[in-house]
Protein backbone atom coordinates (compact mmCIF):
# COMPACT_ATOMS: atom_id res chain seq x y z
CA UNK A 1 0.00 0.00 0.00
CA UNK A 2 1.42 3.35 -1.19
CA UNK A 3 1.59 5.69 1.83
CA UNK A 4 -0.26 9.29 0.58
CA UNK A 5 1.41 12.72 1.53
CA UNK A 6 0.20 16.14 2.01
CA UNK A 7 0.71 18.34 -0.70
CA UNK A 8 1.25 21.97 0.36
CA UNK A 9 -0.80 24.92 2.33
CA UNK A 10 -1.32 25.82 -0.74
CA UNK A 11 -4.52 24.17 -3.07
CA UNK A 12 -2.52 22.68 -6.77
CA UNK A 13 -3.60 24.34 -9.58
CA UNK A 14 -6.23 22.38 -11.39
CA UNK A 15 -5.06 19.49 -13.81
CA UNK A 16 -5.70 21.37 -17.42
CA UNK A 17 -5.48 19.62 -21.28
CA UNK A 18 -4.78 23.29 -22.14
CA UNK A 19 -1.68 25.11 -21.47
CA UNK A 20 -3.08 27.49 -18.61
CA UNK A 21 -1.00 30.53 -19.92
CA UNK A 22 0.68 31.64 -23.72
CA UNK A 23 4.17 32.09 -23.54
CA UNK A 24 4.25 35.51 -25.97
CA UNK A 25 8.13 35.35 -25.74
CA UNK A 26 9.60 31.55 -25.57
CA UNK A 27 13.31 31.58 -24.56
CA UNK A 28 13.43 28.94 -26.86
CA UNK A 29 11.15 26.95 -29.17
CA UNK A 30 11.56 22.77 -30.27
CA UNK A 31 9.38 20.35 -31.04
CA UNK A 32 8.76 16.82 -29.24
CA UNK A 33 8.31 14.21 -31.57
CA UNK A 34 7.64 10.00 -31.30
CA UNK A 35 7.38 10.34 -27.53
CA UNK A 36 6.68 7.11 -25.42
CA UNK A 37 5.83 8.00 -22.16
CA UNK A 38 6.09 5.05 -19.54
CA UNK A 39 4.98 4.95 -15.94
CA UNK A 40 5.36 3.19 -12.69
CA UNK A 41 3.47 4.05 -9.41
CA UNK A 42 5.96 5.14 -6.83
CA UNK A 43 5.00 5.80 -2.80
CA UNK A 44 5.46 9.92 -2.14
CA UNK A 45 7.39 9.50 0.56
CA UNK A 46 10.11 7.26 -0.90
CA UNK A 47 11.06 10.16 -3.60
CA UNK A 48 10.11 13.31 -1.52
CA UNK A 49 13.63 13.61 -0.64
CA UNK A 50 14.32 13.31 -4.25
CA UNK A 51 12.77 16.56 -5.35
CA UNK A 52 13.97 20.57 -4.73
CA UNK A 53 13.56 22.48 -1.82
CA UNK A 54 10.31 23.99 -2.05
CA UNK A 55 8.61 21.11 -3.76
CA UNK A 56 6.97 18.17 -2.53
CA UNK A 57 5.14 14.81 -4.62
CA UNK A 58 2.16 15.52 -6.66
CA UNK A 59 0.14 12.61 -6.07
CA UNK A 60 -3.09 11.60 -8.06
CA UNK A 61 -5.48 9.78 -5.68
CA UNK A 62 -2.78 9.78 -3.18
CA UNK A 63 -0.21 8.17 -5.29
CA UNK A 64 2.61 9.99 -7.69
CA UNK A 65 4.69 8.32 -10.35
CA UNK A 66 8.14 7.88 -11.89
CA UNK A 67 8.33 8.39 -15.49
CA UNK A 68 10.61 7.42 -18.20
CA UNK A 69 9.60 9.21 -21.16
CA UNK A 70 11.67 8.46 -24.64
CA UNK A 71 11.62 10.95 -27.60
CA UNK A 72 13.06 12.96 -30.56
CA UNK A 73 14.08 16.32 -29.87
CA UNK A 74 13.96 18.94 -33.07
CA UNK A 75 14.92 21.64 -33.76
CA UNK A 76 15.81 23.67 -30.50
CA UNK A 77 15.73 28.05 -31.35
CA UNK A 78 16.49 30.10 -29.09
CA UNK A 79 14.71 33.67 -28.74
CA UNK A 80 12.39 33.07 -32.07
CA UNK A 81 15.28 32.46 -34.07
CA UNK A 82 14.75 29.49 -36.69
CA UNK A 83 15.61 25.93 -35.17
CA UNK A 84 18.72 24.44 -35.33
CA UNK A 85 18.48 21.21 -37.49
CA UNK A 86 21.68 19.57 -36.18
CA UNK A 87 23.00 20.18 -32.83
CA UNK A 88 18.81 21.49 -32.17
CA UNK A 89 17.95 17.64 -32.91
CA UNK A 90 18.71 14.77 -31.29
CA UNK A 91 16.93 11.40 -29.60
CA UNK A 92 16.37 12.56 -25.74
CA UNK A 93 15.12 10.05 -22.83
CA UNK A 94 14.03 11.42 -19.32
CA UNK A 95 13.24 9.99 -15.96
CA UNK A 96 11.15 12.72 -14.38
CA UNK A 97 9.07 13.23 -11.03
CA UNK A 98 5.89 14.68 -10.19
CA UNK A 99 5.92 17.91 -8.11
CA UNK A 100 3.98 20.87 -6.77
CA UNK A 101 5.66 24.26 -4.97
CA UNK A 102 4.47 26.40 -2.51
CA UNK A 103 2.31 28.44 -4.83
CA UNK A 104 0.44 25.06 -6.02
CA UNK A 105 2.44 25.07 -9.02
CA UNK A 106 2.07 21.74 -10.99
CA UNK A 107 5.19 20.51 -12.80
CA UNK A 108 8.14 18.11 -13.11
CA UNK A 109 11.32 17.16 -11.90
CA UNK A 110 14.16 15.62 -14.20
CA UNK A 111 15.98 13.10 -12.28
CA UNK A 112 18.16 12.52 -15.52
CA UNK A 113 18.48 13.60 -18.85
CA UNK A 114 20.28 11.22 -21.71
CA UNK A 115 20.56 13.36 -25.31
CA UNK A 116 23.02 12.31 -28.05
CA UNK A 117 24.48 15.59 -28.73
CA UNK A 118 27.05 16.93 -26.73
CA UNK A 119 26.49 20.62 -27.16
CA UNK A 120 23.04 20.48 -25.80
CA UNK A 121 24.31 18.76 -22.53
CA UNK A 122 26.85 20.68 -21.82
CA UNK A 123 24.48 23.81 -22.47
CA UNK A 124 21.97 22.00 -20.29
CA UNK A 125 24.49 20.97 -17.23
CA UNK A 126 26.24 24.65 -17.20
CA UNK A 127 23.20 26.90 -18.41
CA UNK A 128 20.13 25.51 -17.01
CA UNK A 129 21.51 23.41 -14.42
CA UNK A 130 19.39 20.44 -15.57
CA UNK A 131 20.90 16.79 -15.03
CA UNK A 132 21.79 16.10 -18.83
CA UNK A 133 23.81 13.00 -19.53
CA UNK A 134 25.86 12.28 -22.91
CA UNK A 135 24.36 8.95 -24.22
CA UNK A 136 24.62 7.15 -27.65
CA UNK A 137 20.95 7.00 -28.72
CA UNK A 138 18.59 5.70 -31.40
CA UNK A 139 14.90 5.81 -32.13
CA UNK A 140 13.55 3.75 -34.82
CA UNK A 141 10.43 3.42 -36.60
CA UNK A 142 9.34 0.04 -37.62
CA UNK A 143 6.21 -1.10 -39.15
CA UNK A 144 3.73 -0.79 -36.38
CA UNK A 145 6.67 0.22 -33.79
CA UNK A 146 8.65 2.25 -32.66
CA UNK A 147 12.29 2.02 -30.72
CA UNK A 148 14.07 3.85 -28.38
CA UNK A 149 17.76 2.80 -26.89
CA UNK A 150 19.86 4.49 -24.60
CA UNK A 151 23.57 4.00 -23.34
CA UNK A 152 25.30 6.22 -21.15
CA UNK A 153 28.28 8.03 -21.70
CA UNK A 154 29.60 10.65 -19.48
CA UNK A 155 29.30 12.02 -16.99
CA UNK A 156 27.87 8.63 -15.81
CA UNK A 157 26.78 5.74 -14.45
CA UNK A 158 28.73 4.08 -17.20
CA UNK A 159 26.39 1.13 -18.02
CA UNK A 160 23.47 2.77 -17.17
CA UNK A 161 20.73 1.84 -20.52
CA UNK A 162 17.22 1.68 -21.28
CA UNK A 163 15.96 -0.48 -24.66
CA UNK A 164 12.21 0.90 -25.11
CA UNK A 165 9.90 -1.11 -27.93
CA UNK A 166 6.18 0.06 -28.26
CA UNK A 167 3.12 -0.82 -30.53
CA UNK A 168 1.02 2.50 -30.12
CA UNK A 169 -2.68 1.79 -30.74
CA UNK A 170 -5.61 3.85 -32.17
CA UNK A 171 -5.60 7.69 -30.42
CA UNK A 172 -7.39 8.38 -27.44
CA UNK A 173 -10.75 10.52 -27.62
CA UNK A 174 -10.95 11.68 -24.26
CA UNK A 175 -7.61 10.75 -21.82
CA UNK A 176 -8.81 9.61 -18.55
CA UNK A 177 -7.92 12.07 -15.48
CA UNK A 178 -4.13 9.55 -14.46
CA UNK A 179 -3.27 10.42 -18.18
CA UNK A 180 -3.82 13.98 -17.99
CA UNK A 181 -1.86 13.95 -15.00
CA UNK A 182 1.07 12.45 -16.36
CA UNK A 183 1.09 14.38 -19.63
CA UNK A 184 -0.73 17.79 -18.99
CA UNK A 185 2.68 19.22 -17.41
CA UNK A 186 2.92 23.16 -17.93
CA UNK A 187 6.81 23.44 -16.19
CA UNK A 188 9.51 22.02 -14.77
CA UNK A 189 10.65 22.50 -11.03
CA UNK A 190 14.56 22.77 -10.33
CA UNK A 191 16.78 23.92 -7.56
CA UNK A 192 17.37 27.45 -7.54
CA UNK A 193 19.27 29.86 -5.24
CA UNK A 194 16.98 29.81 -1.55
CA UNK A 195 13.69 27.97 -3.75
CA UNK A 196 12.84 25.85 -6.10
CA UNK A 197 12.90 27.25 -9.74
CA UNK A 198 9.84 27.09 -12.26
CA UNK A 199 10.15 27.24 -16.17
CA UNK A 200 7.02 27.34 -17.70
CA UNK A 201 6.19 25.56 -21.01
CA UNK A 202 3.00 25.67 -23.38
CA UNK A 203 2.06 23.55 -26.63
CA UNK A 204 -0.84 22.57 -28.21
CA UNK A 205 -3.13 19.49 -26.88
CA UNK A 206 -1.18 16.33 -26.67
CA UNK A 207 -2.53 13.74 -29.11
CA UNK A 208 -2.40 10.71 -27.16
CA UNK A 209 -2.47 7.01 -28.30
CA UNK A 210 -2.83 3.61 -25.80
CA UNK A 211 0.28 1.84 -26.81
CA UNK A 212 1.62 -1.97 -26.19
CA UNK A 213 4.93 -2.26 -24.14
CA UNK A 214 6.72 -4.66 -26.59
CA UNK A 215 10.17 -4.65 -24.50
CA UNK A 216 11.38 -2.92 -21.68
CA UNK A 217 15.07 -3.47 -20.78
CA UNK A 218 16.10 -0.13 -18.27
CA UNK A 219 18.30 0.65 -15.06
CA UNK A 220 18.02 4.30 -15.73
CA UNK A 221 15.14 4.88 -13.17
CA UNK A 222 17.51 3.10 -10.31
CA UNK A 223 20.78 4.90 -11.78
CA UNK A 224 18.64 8.48 -11.15
CA UNK A 225 18.74 7.23 -7.47
CA UNK A 226 15.07 5.87 -7.67
CA UNK A 227 13.83 2.24 -6.44
CA UNK A 228 14.03 0.34 -9.74
CA UNK A 229 10.48 -0.85 -11.11
CA UNK A 230 8.92 -3.60 -10.28
CA UNK A 231 6.08 -4.93 -12.04
CA UNK A 232 4.54 -4.07 -14.98
CA UNK A 233 3.76 0.09 -15.45
CA UNK A 234 0.32 1.33 -14.63
CA UNK A 235 0.72 3.61 -17.82
CA UNK A 236 2.30 3.43 -21.22
CA UNK A 237 1.12 6.16 -23.97
CA UNK A 238 2.20 7.16 -27.48
CA UNK A 239 2.27 11.10 -28.70
CA UNK A 240 3.38 11.64 -32.45
CA UNK A 241 4.46 15.12 -30.95
CA UNK A 242 3.55 18.71 -30.17
CA UNK A 243 5.46 22.08 -30.69
CA UNK A 244 7.14 23.38 -27.39
CA UNK A 245 7.86 26.76 -26.49
CA UNK A 246 9.71 26.97 -22.81
CA UNK A 247 10.07 30.54 -20.87
CA UNK A 248 12.56 31.88 -18.92
CA UNK A 249 12.70 30.52 -15.24
CA UNK A 250 11.16 32.44 -12.52
CA UNK A 251 12.06 32.12 -8.43
CA UNK A 252 8.80 33.24 -5.67
CA UNK A 253 4.95 33.49 -6.69
CA UNK A 254 4.06 32.95 -10.41
CA UNK A 255 3.75 36.19 -12.58
CA UNK A 256 0.26 36.68 -14.33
Amino acid sequence: MLAPVSITSSVPEPITPDAPLVLRRPLLTQQWLDLTFVHWAADPATVAELLPAGTVPDTFDGVTYVGLVAFRMHRVGWLGLPGVPYLGSFPETNVRLYSVDAYGRRGVVFRSMDASRLVPVLLGRLGFRLPYVWSRMSVRTGEDTVGYTSARRLPGPRGAYSRLVVRPGERIAEPTGLEHFLTARWGMHKPTFGDAGFLPNDHPRWPLHRATLVECEENLVGSAGLPAPVGDPVSVLYSPGVPVRLGRATAGPPRR
